[in-house]
């Protein structure tokens, strides 16, 4: 996904400064133009604008809070596109606060094909300084529609994609993003256009799957099952956290955790079905 937007930027003539944290990953984007930085600390010096997509927050953690980094970043904007749980983007944003960071936290809602396109969506929730600076910055990726405002609370952007994401993940059930979305003071008329939005993008995933399972090419395009064992995490913890029942998501978890102990962490999830047929 990161690299989706890196190349969102460079496909709109945006100048812009990439770094991976495993070397020679950002050899493709240097080649369509961008800055390769042999740091992070030299990347994130490069703009006053800093976009952040890794797995989740510790992987985030381990990159920004080197203190080299973090005085890098002290004064600019930094949007953090990782995917995690509410309680940890509280945490970063007072993280963030403290070390003089203007900080939003962000949830890519579409699959990575549409990024740079009409159909990405974007969530994101911070001070409003750090919003009027990021729109002052090349909005380039998609679109960014927000959750209803009470005032800011750090977070809120990450409650509404964990309640959506269990739409995606959990049978179409509507009980469960909802009690999610009450716990976390959301209204299920708040959660709906988010919830209908990520039901839209599954027809043709679902397409993709019947192709692949019919004819054994698993590999993932886009989301891996690496990525989605720990979407599933984040469900599981965010939802035990408010004392709902999440039994039905950690055992797909547990699944899609069998499937990558058996060495099939880069396929797509119709892997799971395969695996269905096999005793346990």
């Amino acid at each position: 996904m990161g690299r989706a937007l890196a190349a969102a930027f460079l496909a709109a003539g945006v100048t812009t400064t990439v770094w991976n944290r495993t070397p020679g990953r950002d050899q493709e984007l240097v080649a369509r133009g961008a800055v390769g930085a042999g740091s992070a600390e030299e990347a994130f010096a490069a703009s006053q604008l800093v976009v952040m997509c890794v797995v989740n927050y510790d992987a985030a953690d381990s990159v920004l809070r080197r203190p080299e980094v973090t005085a890098a970043l002290r004064g600019r904007t930094l949007i953090n596109l990782s995917a995690d749980v509410p309680d940890l983007a509280r945490e970063a944003a007072a993280w963030a606060a403290e070390h003089g960071v203007h900080y939003l936290e962000g949830a890519i809602m579409t699959p990575a094909p549409t990024i740079g396109t009409p159909d990405a969506v974007f969530l994101h929730s911070g001070p409003a300084g750090a919003v009027r600076r990021a729109q002052a910055g090349p909005g380039r990726a998609g679109r960014h529609p927000q959750p209803p405002r009470r005032g800011h609370r750090p977070g809120g952007h990450v409650r509404h994609r964990a309640a959506g994401h269990l739409v995606d993940r959990d049978d179409r059930l509507h009980a469960r993003p909802l009690a999610l979305a009450r716990a976390e003071g959301i209204s299920g008329q708040e959660l709906a256009p988010f919830a209908k939005g990520i039901g839209a993008i599954l027809p043709p995933t679902f397409d993709d799957a019947a192709v692949g399972a019919d004819n054994g090419t698993y590999v993932a395009k886009v989301n891996p099952l690496t990525s989605a064992a720990s979407t599933m995490a984040h469900i599981v913890h965010a939802s035990e956290a408010h004392g709902i029942d999440a039994s039905l998501m950690r055992a797909a978890e547990g699944l899609t955790r069998r499937a990558i102990g058996l060495g099939h962490g880069g396929d797509e999830l119709s892997r799971l079905a395969e695996l269905l047929g096999r005793p346990g």
